[in-house]
Protein backbone atom coordinates (compact mmCIF):
# COMPACT_ATOMS: atom_id res chain seq x y z
CA UNK A 1 0.00 0.00 0.00
CA UNK A 2 2.86 2.33 1.22
CA UNK A 3 5.30 1.29 -1.15
CA UNK A 4 5.35 4.58 -3.29
CA UNK A 5 6.88 5.97 -0.26
CA UNK A 6 9.73 3.68 -0.10
CA UNK A 7 13.48 4.73 -1.37
CA UNK A 8 15.02 2.92 -3.98
CA UNK A 9 18.55 1.93 -2.73
CA UNK A 10 19.85 1.73 -6.40
CA UNK A 11 18.85 5.00 -7.45
CA UNK A 12 20.29 6.42 -4.35
CA UNK A 13 23.96 4.36 -4.94
CA UNK A 14 23.86 5.55 -8.98
CA UNK A 15 23.01 9.12 -7.71
CA UNK A 16 26.12 8.64 -4.80
CA UNK A 17 28.09 7.46 -7.84
CA UNK A 18 27.55 10.14 -10.30
CA UNK A 19 28.29 12.82 -7.59
CA UNK A 20 31.69 10.99 -7.36
CA UNK A 21 32.77 10.57 -10.24
CA UNK A 22 31.83 14.33 -10.87
CA UNK A 23 33.99 15.34 -7.60
CA UNK A 24 36.97 13.32 -8.85
CA UNK A 25 36.91 15.25 -12.11
CA UNK A 26 36.97 18.67 -10.62
CA UNK A 27 39.90 17.33 -8.08
CA UNK A 28 41.76 16.22 -11.99
CA UNK A 29 41.34 19.67 -13.36
CA UNK A 30 42.37 21.27 -10.21
CA UNK A 31 45.52 19.04 -10.30
CA UNK A 32 45.31 17.21 -7.11
CA UNK A 33 45.91 13.36 -8.35
CA UNK A 34 46.09 12.21 -4.88
CA UNK A 35 42.75 13.02 -4.03
CA UNK A 36 41.61 12.34 -7.77
CA UNK A 37 42.39 8.96 -7.27
CA UNK A 38 41.11 8.78 -3.69
CA UNK A 39 37.38 9.67 -5.03
CA UNK A 40 37.84 6.99 -7.82
CA UNK A 41 38.63 4.48 -5.75
CA UNK A 42 35.25 5.25 -3.44
CA UNK A 43 33.21 5.50 -6.29
CA UNK A 44 34.35 1.89 -7.48
CA UNK A 45 33.20 0.69 -4.41
CA UNK A 46 29.99 2.38 -4.40
CA UNK A 47 29.90 0.96 -8.53
CA UNK A 48 30.52 -2.34 -6.87
CA UNK A 49 27.59 -2.41 -4.69
CA UNK A 50 25.67 -1.63 -7.58
CA UNK A 51 26.47 -4.31 -9.53
CA UNK A 52 25.69 -6.65 -6.32
CA UNK A 53 22.39 -5.12 -6.30
CA UNK A 54 21.70 -5.78 -10.15
CA UNK A 55 22.56 -8.83 -9.77
CA UNK A 56 20.31 -10.04 -6.47
CA UNK A 57 17.37 -8.12 -8.47
CA UNK A 58 17.40 -10.05 -11.43
CA UNK A 59 17.59 -13.35 -9.41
Amino acid sequence: MFSIFKSDPLKKLNKRYEAKLEEAMHLQRKGDIKGYSMVTAEAEKIAVEIKALESTAKS
